[in-house]
């Protein structure tokens, strides 16, 4: 099964500021994958990366985690990130994973 992991970046891509609290993107982010019905986990993590300019950043950045999920809806989903978080870009990872459930019933 494929796994993706869509890191969106939390600083604004022309003032290089969180202009909103994480809360409020958590929300976003949330609401994004609800509408596309897809199920999904996120972390808070922080991170550094360079700029296309070459100017680096250290920012709180969401990662986006879907399981089993068509590209096509995940570049969907990218896109409106990119849009409703004000971002010149997102990272994309992806790759199989072997995945299993186990219940607990005692």
């Amino acid at each position: 099964m494929n796994k993706t992991d869509i890191y969106i970046g939390l600083n604004d891509q022309d003032t290089k500021r969180q202009e909103y609290s994480t809360a409020k993107f958590i929300s976003i982010l949330k609401n994004v994958c609800i509408n596309y019905k897809v199920p999904f986990s996120f972390a808070l993590i922080e991170g550094g990366y360079i700029h296309e300019s070459g100017e680096y950043t250290q920012e709180n950045t969401l990662v986006l985690s879907l399981i089993g999920i068509d590209r096509t809806v995940i570049d969907e989903i990218a896109k409106d990130l990119c849009v409703f978080f004000h971002q010149e870009s997102v990272l994309i990872t992806s790759g199989e994973v072997e995945t299993y459930s186990i219940s607990g019933n005692l």
